[in-house]
């Protein structure tokens, strides 16, 4: 292990967790790079998604991923009034039995928009085999936001297809519809939105994920370099039409943090009656598994001019839906760290203290296992992130030995830093033991030219819990 010292640099601009005890509530804030739970205490899944608001209610559609292929799964529907708390609405267009959406097929980025003259939901997504050799944009349509959507085919122009993959949507003041596409091209859809009518732009922007919106009149265009599951330097574009020129005007969120290891999806903007935040919505990819560990990076845009940034990285903060604002909130709680006597190791860990600032535990023996018992209703766990981190099992069970909650913490960074990696849901008050285990796994990729990827390691690490 050789990271510590960088740790230390990392540590003390990323994360801060105030000692005094339960000033205030873990929930009811946006909290990135956790897993986030529905209703029913299961890990939502929507990944590659986009946010569309009706009423006083935001509808989130996105991936619903599985662990052992990258097979279409459906597309999952969520639904909240805070963008906090999420109810799981339903696999809004589940697996096919046939065709593009089957399941030996890819399915990927959806996204819906609200037609503003027929009153109808189209949904638009990436379709393509499992070698992503087969490309084609797609579009399906439902009567109701949340309802069963019936898939139409690709989305044609000219009577063809639109033959490529990271796609997204957006939809101007005035109601018109486009489609955006990887490596800059964009396309005026049609007054009902299932097809193409012109192609505005053409190799305008050299991106995946693409990602508009717009603010003063100025367009922005996001997206990410081609590095596959990989994070990277996400960086923008901007101009005054649609049409065009669109300048480069580099990275939007400090170079070196992989844009805080995400990659961009959607810009979600929040209307209030005194101000508009913009949330930067991004995917933290979890290679092979997509649905166990994949989690979201929810940040807030700062925006001056043509000037977007992401200048720190805040792992809770919250937002007033009613006036448009924002602040940073803290994590507060009991602290219990890493040496606490009552934490019980097995296996090979090895402890680690540099200073008053830093200690952390850490074992890469596949099985090696801690647990701690505490009272209370939420724990959290940070840890210590970096390139040779691993899967974390974790495991909650209550007073009576039932498990009842059991989850998989990615714990790969390419640089080192410390954060919260999990966040338990709110159970009643009582008594728990939570465990954490080495996986013996780890995040990789395999790129087609065969350059491998991801964590050289199967560590785990403990810096401390937090209990409320």
């Amino acid at each position: 292990m050789t990271y510590y010292k960088t740790v230390l640099i990392v540590f003390s601009i990323s994360f801060s967790i105030p000692l005094n005890l339960l000033a205030q509530s873990f929930t009811k804030t946006i909290i990135s790079g956790v897993h986030w739970y529905d209703q029913h205490q299961n890990t939502v899944s929507a990944h590659g998604a986009g946010v569309l608001k009706e009423g006083t209610t935001f509808y989130l559609f996105g991936e619903f991923k599985r662990d052992d292929s990258n097979a279409f799964n459906g597309f999952s529907c969520y639904s909240s009034k805070n963008l906090s708390d999420w109810k799981f609405e339903n696999v809004v267009l589940p697996v096919q039995s046939n065709g593009r959406l089957s399941n030996d097929k890819v399915g990927e980025r959806p996204k819906v928009l609200k037609n503003p003259k027929t009153g109808e939901y189209i949904m638009f997504m990436h379709t393509d085999d499992l070698n992503y050799k087969d490309p084609v944009v797609g579009y399906a349509t439902s009567n109701t936001i949340d309802g069963t959507y019936q898939f139409q085919g690709p989305l044609l122009f000219k009577g063809k297809p639109i033959k490529r993959w990271d796609m997204g949507v957006f939809q101007d003041s005035d109601g018109q519809g486009y489609l955006v596409m990887h490596h800059g091209d964009l396309y005026r859809l049609s007054a009902d939105y299932k097809s193409i009518t012109q192609q505005i732009t053409t190799q305008a922007t050299k991106c995946e994920s693409p990602v508009i919106f717009k603010k003063n009149g100025i367009y922005f265009w996001l997206g990410s370099g081609l590095t596959g599951w990989e994070r990277n330097d996400n960086f923008y574009y901007t101009a005054k039409s649609l049409e065009g020129p669109w300048e480069y005007q580099g990275t939007f969120a400090p170079k070196g943090t992989l844009t805080y290891n995400s990659q961009s999806t959607f810009v979600l903007p929040i209307k209030g009656s005194k101000d508009t935040t913009y949330v930067y919505m991004g995917d933290r990819w979890s290679h092979p598994k997509q649905n166990a560990s994949a989690t979201y990076v929810w940040q807030p845009l700062q925006i001056h001019e043509k000037r977007l940034t992401i200048p720190e990285f805040f792992q809770n903060w919250k937002i007033s839906i009613q006036t448009g604002e924002w602040e940073k909130a803290c994590f507060t709680g009991k602290i219990i760290e890493n040496n606490d006597p009552e934490i019980n190791y097995e296996g090979s860990w090895e402890h680690h203290t540099q200073g008053e600032d830093f200690s952390d535990s850490y074992a890469n023996e596949e099985g090696a296992k801690l647990t701690y018992t505490f009272e209370g209703s939420q724990i959290g766990m940070v840890g210590v992130a970096s390139s040779d981190k691993g899967y974390a099992q974790v495991t909650i069970q209550n007073a009576k030995g039932k498990e009842i909650l059991s989850n998989v913490i990615d714990m790969y960074c390419k640089y080192p830093e410390a954060s919260l990696k999990f966040l338990s849901p709110k159970f009643p008050k009582g008594i728990y033991t939570i465990s954490i285990s080495v996986l013996g796994e780890h995040w990789f990729w395999t790129e087609k030219s065969g350059k491998k990827s991801g964590s050289s390691d199967v560590s785990v690490s403990l810096d401390k819990f937090i209990i409320n």
